[in-house]
């Protein structure tokens, strides 16, 4: 029996230690896979907020009945929302999931589904949602290119009025431990006002003439940053996660090694006591 108990302990460390390394591994490739994201946020960061002001420039100076400013009078909402290919993230992708459902609920029949990544797809299928289109398999590093697919979709949603107002749903990376799920309105476009202007700017063309591709440009800049946040954001997740699941099994193991050792010094002592009761009973 006690030889018996011995195998079972010993697989299960076998099991665990085996799982202890994938883990580790896993962590270690997150935080790579981080370092190098981080330094592309960094830089579209930057870009990014110049663009927003130049952006904001031309929504003052447009005039106020077009329809990225004005609305085109529909009154249904597009989510675009951002999850993770993979899974082992922690809580990244319910995060985002949840969020969305907390907003669409609300307005379920005048709300449409953009779902990009394989885990988000899955989620909003058990959940009964539909979606209008899907996107998979995002780069780690994501580029312009997976951004235009998923904002030309939206246009063509936007400008036919389908939709008169599209969102995106995703997760801002704030630090390596904090990251917040923010749901942000993309059009119609909305300006700062409370941005001072204390110089004159003359478009040439017009604001009216340029906002058509201004447009098409600020939803691509803006998405991929979306895109880089969510994927620096996931990689976060995941390396946090690999590494408290890496502590458990350190931990499972240092008490199935103490289980192991307790055991075996049992079974041996129970052996001697065998051999000395035989040897006193052929005296």
């Amino acid at each position: 029996m006690a030889g018996a108990g011995l195998v079972t302990i010993k697989r299960r460390i076998k099991s665990i230690t085996s799982t202890q390394k994938i883990t580790k591994a896993m962590g270690l490739i997150a935080t790579s896979k981080l370092r190098k994201v981080r330094r592309k946020l960094e830089v579209n960061n930057k870009y990014c907020e110049l663009f927003n002001s130049i952006v904001n420039e031309i929504v003052l100076e447009a005039e106020k009945n077009n329809i990225y400013i004005k609305g085109n009078g529909s009154n249904n909402k597009l989510y675009i929302t951002l999850n993770s290919d993979t899974g082992l993230c922690g809580g990244f992708n319910v995060n985002v999931v949840n969020e969305t459902d907390a907003v669409i609920s609300k307005e379920r029949d005048n709300s449409l589904l953009i779902a990009v990544g394989q885990k988000g797809r899955m989620y909003f299928k058990r959940l009964g949602y539909s979606t209008e289109a899907e996107y998979v398999d995002i780069p780690d590093i994501p580029t312009v290119k997976e951004a235009s697919t998923i904002v030309y979709k939206a246009l063509d949603f936007y400008r036919s009025g389908k939709v008169g107002e599209v969102n995106i749903v995703y997760t801002r990376f704030i630090s390596t431990v904090r990251q917040n799920v923010i749901v942000e309105k993309l059009l119609p476009l909305e300006s700062n006002k409370s941005e001072k202007r204390n110089f004159l700017i003359k478009f040439e063309p017009s604001a009216d003439k340029m906002i058509d591709d201004m447009v098409v440009l600020h939803l691509k800049q803006k998405i991929l940053n979306c895109m880089i946040n969510s994927k620096i954001s996931e990689q976060a997740s995941r390396m946090t996660a690999m590494d408290g699941a890496t502590k458990n099994a350190n931990d499972l193991l240092s008490d199935l090694n103490l289980k192991y050792n307790r055991a075996r010094q049992s079974a041996i002592t129970q052996e001697i006591t065998e051999i000395i009761g035989g040897a006193e009973a052929l005296k």
